[in-house]
């Protein structure tokens, strides 16, 4: 028995740490640590709940503006405030752009070089690259020429030893299995996707004034003037602008990304049979059509259990709690309660090693994570979660491209509960958004052209209008899956606040009853090759898409260790 320790493991947003158990060639248990105090929820407890959205937005600058949509709702779940429809618009624009722009991040510049070898595209043939292109999508750029610009480029930072992102990589490992010219074609994709994302968020800076961290949001609605007489509101001129960045979009994804997730997966297929995980997956829902109180969401709600596709469950919010069994906190009442977040306490106890650490002591506690459970059980969120529930709640979209990935690959729907069903999953909800934003941009021209300007609900603006004592949740689908604040109003002013976010779901450690979170399931199972050079558990948390600051408040304390990978 190997005893594995990867710690911190990289290209993600935080401090995450796997330890893992290998047998035989492969992972036989593994343990999901999250190395950093989150406080955000104590920060909160006695301001102003019409300010905790610009502090909780700051959570995280990756996934940036989920953490204000959901405190916004939370709080106007509190206090009874209702937005006009423009707010929905924008907010829905606000939300689609960024779920778009995230996901070509993630498989491009945090995941992709778990399956793309560096070293292999040096030597590529750019005629074969440049062949292999152009038999796979349309785009443009697909010429010898351009590809061996490339290549060239990338010998010449190998050469000058500026390897950037492409440094602290395990280049010519076994597992690695593209040809070279697919190799060659990613890393050109790589670099046109940096420039491609910086474009397109601008419907960020255009909204909300900067990316990270937007400025244009309100409770009670949003602060971005909408007048199509107007210079200095959105206008007839902006609605052009975001069609012209979303028809931008639309190529990118459809001709680059998704083509390449295609061309990619079809060389492992072996890893639509590992990192099932806990099979159960939950969806909050997304994108409200229309401005009822329980509103149509382009992306339903739902719960699935036990990987069957045959049918949803109705998604019951007071079915949520968490536990601290092993995890860094205290509860007043004992470690062994689970809490529903309304009632939720963030009291941290830190009893680990002091770091650096050689193991943890699983059998206690062991992160800074704690166990989100639904009706009891762990659940998986994320893309994947979100494509299954639309899928088998009929979603015409959702229902053609998985099929059409499916057939594309000649894998079953099996396959989605896996590794590369991840992978997949994010391509497909990327392509699903991208042809729908442009929807909430007729629907925001149309308000305007009839005259419907109202961007904010004023009546429940000022305090003396709020109840004395009341609470309020806000969900969201990030990103990364979903994402929950709870929030008490009492007074005008914050007594308890709590966030339950996707990387605490699916990262989180085993529970009172042992039960491993989702991390920590998808990992058993999965081969190691070298367990000097762990790359195959990176595929598998990497398709989770991490993002430990959201689950964790970082504060370095210095003296921690950049990278380290341990063998035992």
């Amino acid at each position: 028995m190997t005893h594995i320790v990867v710690d911190p493991v990289t290209r993600i947003e935080g401090h995450l740490r796997i330890e893992a158990e290998v047998d035989g060639g492969k992972v036989a248990n593994a343990w999901s640590s999250s190395t950093m105090f989150r406080g955000i929820e104590i920060i909160l407890q006695g301001r102003d709940p019409r300010d905790a959205w610009a502090f909780t937005q700051r959570i995280c600058g990756v996934c940036t503006t989920v953490h204000a949509i959901a405190s916004i709702r939370a709080v106007e779940d509190a206090i009874g405030a209702k937005p006009p429809p423009n707010a929905r618009l924008l907010r829905n624009l606000i939300i689609a752009s960024q779920c778009i722009q995230d996901h070509v991040i993630h498989f491009y510049h945090l995941h992709a070089l778990d399956w793309v070898d560096i070293v292999s595209a040096l030597e590529a043939d750019p005629h074969e690259t440049s062949a292999l292109a152009q038999s796979i999508s349309d785009w443009p750029k697909s010429s010898a020429t351009y590809f061996k610009g490339i290549q060239d480029r990338v010998k010449s930072l190998v050469e000058r030893g500026q390897l950037g992102p492409f440094a602290n990589a395990y280049w010519g490992h076994s597992a690695y299995k593209l040809p070279a010219a697919a190799n060659l074609m990613a890393v050109a994709h790589y670099l046109e996707a940096l420039e491609w994302q910086r474009e397109f968020i601008k419907i960020h800076a255009i909204l909300g004034g900067k990316n990270p961290h937007l400025q244009s949001f309100l409770v009670g609605g949003m602060a971005t003037p909408v007048d199509p007489d107007a210079q200095a509101s959105l206008n007839i001129h902006t609605i052009a602008h975001f069609k012209k960045l979303i028809a931008g979009a639309q190529e990118f994804v459809s001709q680059v990304y998704v083509p390449d997730l295609l061309a990619v997966a079809s060389f492992y297929k072996d890893w639509a049979g590992y990192g099932a995980g806990v099979g159960n997956y939950m969806v909050y829902g997304e994108y409200p059509l229309d401005d009822e109180p329980s509103p149509e969401l382009y992306i339903p709600s739902g719960v699935i259990r036990n990987r069957d596709i045959s049918k949803v469950e109705e998604f019951d919010p007071s079915k949520i709690t968490e536990q601290i069994t092993h995890s860094w906190y205290d509860y007043e009442g004992g470690d062994g309660q689970a809490l529903h977040p309304s009632e939720g306490e963030t009291s941290p106890n830190y009893t680990g090693p002091e770091p650096p650490y050689q193991r943890l002591d699983t059998s206690r506690k062991y992160s800074w994570l704690k166990s989100p459970r639904y009706d009891g059980v762990p659940m998986e969120v994320g893309p994947l979660s979100r494509m299954l529930v639309s899928y088998v709640r009929g979603h015409e979209k959702v229902q053609g491209l998985v099929n059409h990935v499916l057939g594309t690959l000649g894998v079953g729907p099996e396959a989605l509960f896996s590794t590369l069903g991840r992978v997949a999953a994010r391509g497909i909800e990327t392509q699903v958004l991208v042809d729908k934003i442009g929807d909430f941009v007729d629907d925001l021209a149309s308000n305007m052209g009839s005259g419907e300007l109202r961007i904010h609900d004023n009546s429940k603006w000022e305090p003396s209008t709020w109840p004395d004592d009341c609470t309020g949740a806000g969900f969201h689908e990030a990103p990364r899956g979903a994402l929950g604040h709870w929030v008490r109003v009492q007074d005008g002013k914050i007594a308890r606040y709590q966030c339950v976010v996707p990387s605490t779901w699916n990262a989180g450690p085993r529970d009172s009853g042992g039960m491993p979170g989702p991390y920590e399931a998808a990992l058993v199972g999965t081969p190691v090759a070298d367990p000097e050079q762990p790359i195959e558990i990176l595929r598998t948390v990497h398709s989770f898409d991490p993002c430990m600051a959201c689950g964790v408040h970082v504060v370095d304390s210095g003296g921690r260790e950049v990278t380290r990978v341990k063998v035992r």
